[in-house]
């Protein structure tokens, strides 16, 4: 079997097996200060950071070299004023199109480990350096595929779906109810996809911000249906995190998923993996409006 045909079958043995996951305790956001405005010359700051409390930076400041923003017609929009402090990263965006932008940072890796001339060795990298980098016909060859997405959305004069096409990799959100369009105590409907297909028993998790100030953290957690749609409830206004994570194959050893925006990884120790499987996760910040 090619290295090729054995990075696909991974893929199509996960998404089978997916499961859902518990949200790790350091959450990764996003946080734009409007999520609808209107009018030209608009600009939304955005907050990105790592942090135990949401939405409050007390961790550490979310790498954003990696971030981007998605306009409305597809292309690829400069952040402005762009800076990393201690617990938080912050830029701005300039709307100079109407219509539905995406910020978001996206990655997909492979984690590999295999024997040559007795030695356990290990890659963690892109799919292409992996090809490059694993020889052919390895020996006792697993692998683990990684996908981390993490985006927000702001709407400008009016709500436009060209940034939600998919692109087949990974957890994606496809909307039934614009994202933008979430109005509290009001159902909404969205639909997640992996690598395309409908990512159905996927377990989603809702979490208000300001939990530094609550007593209980107030999760939401409602699972996807056969066609990978999910219908919930928001029952406040306000700012929440999503996230999703499905798993696949054999365990992902702890330490190796990675996260969106986390600092770089230790050197992993010379020691095989369990064996094949994939991990992919899906974070967004979305706000519901007041009714």
């Amino acid at each position: 079997m090619s290295l090729k045909t054995r990075l696909l079958a991974v893929a199509a043995a996960g998404l089978a097996l997916a499961l859902p996951l518990s949200a790790s305790a350091h959450r990764a956001w996003m946080v734009p200060s409007f999520t609808v405005l209107s009018g030209d010359g608009s600009w939304v700051t955005v907050d990105a950071a790592i942090s135990n409390t949401l939405f409050f930076p007390d961790h550490r400041a979310m790498r954003i070299d990696g971030v981007v923003a998605i306009a409305p017609d597809g292309t690829i929009q400069k952040l402005q004023n762009a800076s990393t402090g201690q617990y938080r990263s912050v830029f701005d965006v300039q709307l100079n199109q109407a219509g539905t932008w995406k910020i978001v940072t996206a990655s997909n890796t492979v984690t590999a480990s295999w024997t040559e001339a007795g030695e356990i060795k290990r890659f963690r990298g892109t799919a292409d350096d992996f090809a490059k980098a694993v020889p052919a016909g390895a020996t006792d060859l697993k692998t683990i595929r990684g996908s981390n997405r993490n985006e927000t959305f702001v709407s400008r004069d009016k709500p436009s779906t060209e940034v939600f096409k998919p692109t087949g990799k990974g957890l994606e959100l496809v909307p039934v109810t614009h994202p933008t369009d979430i109005v509290a105590s009001e159902p909404a409907t969205v639909k997640f996809l992996l690598d395309g297909k409908p990512a159905a028993g996927l377990e989603i998790t809702l979490v208000p911000g300001g939990s530094r100030w609550r007593a209980t953290p107030g999760d939401i957690k409602v699972k996807t249906g056969p066609d990978g749609a999910v219908t919930f409830t928001l029952p406040d206004a306000g700012m929440y995190w999503l996230n999703a994570t499905a798993r696949g194959g054999e365990s992902v050893p702890r330490g190796q998923a990675g996260g969106m925006g986390a600092a770089p990884a230790a050197p992993a120790p010379a020691t095989a993996l369990a064996g094949d499987g994939f991990s992919a996760s899906y974070t967004a910040v979305i706000e519901a409006q007041r009714p």
